[in-house]
């Protein structure tokens, strides 16, 4: 007969654009040894130990099947996908803090799959669901000193750095410095959905791509003259269409725009804008885009500049588009 410890918890998986989210089986055991046994991954990550034992993956499993069944954390695996199968990338995990209101967010992504914004698709995803499904009022998360990448995503994430502290790090075997994160559910949590029948502005979703050279530098498109804010800088994208996908609108956009081709594949979430305009809100998620096909020219007779990162600023760019130079000038 087997225990409720190690019984599947009843957890309906998150899906975002390319991940899903969701607990762990017995059959990931082999696939997660294989991820976290590597010295790059595990020495960032305070409770692993180094080497990894290959039957703690197993018992691992298991111990997380009983905390999300009594509400005390949720440690879920990040599943992509490749050639329609499933394919564990990574993990990503909640704990609530006893006897508060707060919760720790963790995370690791197996080394192959860095540089692809795996972790911040997964941690938006899962702080989108925990801050409307949990009653949280913050959450907290630590990195290492010397771990700028993961810094960096909890800042994009919009966490804010409060100082710094020691943690215990099983794989280092001993205490190391780390600096300190906390962000709230106002600076956190998804908006709320807009109330029926109000006179909200709406929404217009536009999706938008950083092109990213071999060199490091980044194509900004100038808006040509007849559209409105002509003269102005701005990343190549366009309108999203109804019933169509961010992706499936950048493929359409740059094919149109730029007369490249790029695969879904391709294009890594970064972050987003959020603005009121006059007449509308606009909503303009922003992927980074390392790898296409065809020479970069611009097909609409639009003006296009390669530009250094620490350059982004210099350009004239709309509203919308001002506050991501210095999210993407940090990453890059």
């Amino acid at each position: 007969m087997t225990s409720p410890a190690l019984t599947s918890p009843g957890f309906t998986p998150l899906r975002s654009a390319r991940l899903t989210l969701r607990p762990f089986r017995e059959a990931d055991a082999p696939a997660l040894h294989r991820l976290v046994n590597d010295w790059e991954v595990a020495k960032n990550l305070a409770r692993v130990p180094f080497p990894y034992p290959e039957a703690l993956a197993q018992s691992w499993i298991a111990s997380t099947w009983a905390q999300i069944a009594a509400g005390e954390a949720w440690d879920l695996a990040i599943v992509g996908e490749e050639n329609g199968a499933e394919l564990l990338v990574g993990c990503i995990g909640l704990t609530m803090h006893r006897g508060t209101r707060e919760a720790e967010l963790g995370y690791w992504v197996g080394r192959k799959y860095w540089g692809h914004g795996v972790a911040p698709e997964a941690a938006r995803c899962l702080l989108d669901w925990a801050f409307t499904s949990l009653e949280l009022d913050a959450v907290v998360a630590s990195a290492l000193e010397d771990n700028e990448r993961s810094a960096k995503v909890l800042l994009r994430l919009g966490l804010h750095e409060t100082g710094t502290g020691a943690r215990e790090f099983l794989a280092r075997q001993g205490r190391m410095p780390v600096r300190l994160f906390s962000g709230s559910r106002a600076e956190l949590a998804p908006p709320p959905p807009p109330t029926p029948g109000s006179a909200e502005k709406p929404i217009v979703l536009v999706a938008a791509c950083a092109l990213v050279d071999s060199d490091g530098r980044v194509l900004l498109a100038q808006r040509p003259p007849g559209k409105s804010m002509a003269g102005l800088w701005e990343f190549p994208g366009g309108k999203v269409n109804p019933g169509e996908t961010p992706e499936a609108a950048l493929i359409r956009e740059l094919k149109e725009e730029l007369d490249i081709d790029v695969s879904a594949a391709c294009l890594a979430p970064f972050t987003f804008a959020s603005h009121t305009y006059e007449k509308f809100h606009l909503l303009m998620p922003l992927y980074i885009c390392r790898r296409w096909q065809g020479q970069v020219t611009g097909a609409e007779g639009q003006a296009l500049t390669w530009v250094r990162p620490v350059r982004l600023g210099d350009y004239e760019m709309p509203p919308a588009d001002i506050p991501l130079v210095a999210m993407l000038r940090d990453f890059l």
